[in-house]
C-alpha cells in the first residue's frame, strides 16, 4: 500500500511538471448510481501508468523521493527525531535517560569526556565533546570520534602514563549522557566551530596562530584557521 500511495503521489507531482503527460486522463462525473467506482479508478490508474511508463526511471525515484521527503517532516519543519533543546544545568542533565552501554564511539567520546572534562561544568563538558564531534567533520582529521580521540598527542590523558580506569560512577554516568546526546544530533553551539582547547593553566604554541572562539570555565577554545 506504501508503495502505491508514493506512486499515486508522484503521479501528482508530475502533473505540475510534464504538463501535457496526463491531458488524456478523465474521470467520469456520471450520476448513474450503477457506475462502479472501481472501475473509473482502475481506468485512471491505467491512464496513469501508461502515462507514467514514458517517463525516466530516474526521475519517478527523485519525485517519489521528494514526497517521502516532505512526509517525514513535522508541521515545525523540525526533522523527524531532533534532539530535545539543551539546557546546561545539572536538573535537566538528571532527567535524561542513563546510557550504561553504547557503542564503541559513545565509548570513546564518554571516555575522553571523563578524563579531559569532568571536572568542568555541564556546559564546559559539552563544549570539549563539541571540539571532537567538530574535528570529525574537518578534513585532516579521523573521521570517527574513536580515530579522533585516539590520535596521537592530542588529548592529554592518552598519552600521560596513567591507566584509563573510571573511579567516578557518577562522573561518567553524566559524560555518557553528554555523548549520548551528542551523537544524537544535539546542537553545537558553545565553541563556534572549534577544533582545539587548552586549559588556562598552559600556552602551546598554536594557540597565538588559531582564532579564539570560546573561554568556558578552565578551557580555552580556538578554530584551526582553513579547511571547512
Amino acid at each position: 500500500m506504501r508503495l502505491l500511495y508514493v506512486w499515486m503521489r508522484s503521479a501528482v507531482a508530475l502533473t505540475l511538471l510534464s504538463g501535457a503527460a496526463f491531458a488524456d486522463v478523465t474521470v467520469s462525473q456520471s450520476n448513474d448510481p450503477s457506475a462502479s467506482l472501481s472501475g473509473q479508478l482502475s481506468a485512471l490508474l491505467g491512464s496513469e501508468k501508461n502515462a507514467l511508463g514514458t517517463v525516466p526511471a530516474h526521475r519517478l525515484e527523485q519525485v517519489a523521493a521528494a514526497v517521502v521527503r516532505r512526509e517525514k517532516r513535522p508541521a515545525s519543519g523540525e526533522p523527524v527525531g531532533a534532539p530535545p533543546t539543551l539546557r546546561y544545568d545539572e536538573s535537566w542533565l538528571a532527567s535524561q535517560p542513563v546510557t550504561s552501554k553504547g557503542s564503541d564511539e559513545w565509548k570513546c567520546l564518554a571516555t575522553a569526556l571523563y578524563f579531559e572534562a569532568r571536572g568542568e561544568s555541564i556546559q564546559g563538558q559539552f563544549a570539549v565533546a563539541e571540539v571532537i564531534m567538530n574535528r570529525v567533520d574537518r578534513p585532516g582529521y579521523p573521521g570517527s570520534i574513536c580515530g579522533v580521540v585516539n590520535q596521537g598527542g592530542q588529548f592529554s590523558y592518552m598519552f600521560d602514563g596513567k591507566p584509563e580506569t573510571i573511579h567516578e560512577k557518577a562522573a561518567f554516568q553524566r559524560a555518557g549522557k553528554i555523548a549520548a546526546l551528542m551523537l544524537a544530533g544535539a546542537p553545537r553551539q558553545l565553541t563556534q566551530g572549534a577544533t582545539h582547547f587548552h586549559t588556562r593553566a598552559v600556552r602551546p604554541g598554536w594557540a597565538h596562530r588559531f582564532p579564539r572562539t570560546a573561554a568556558i570555565g578552565a578551557h580555552l577554545f580556538y578554530r584551526q584557521p582553513g579547511g571547512s
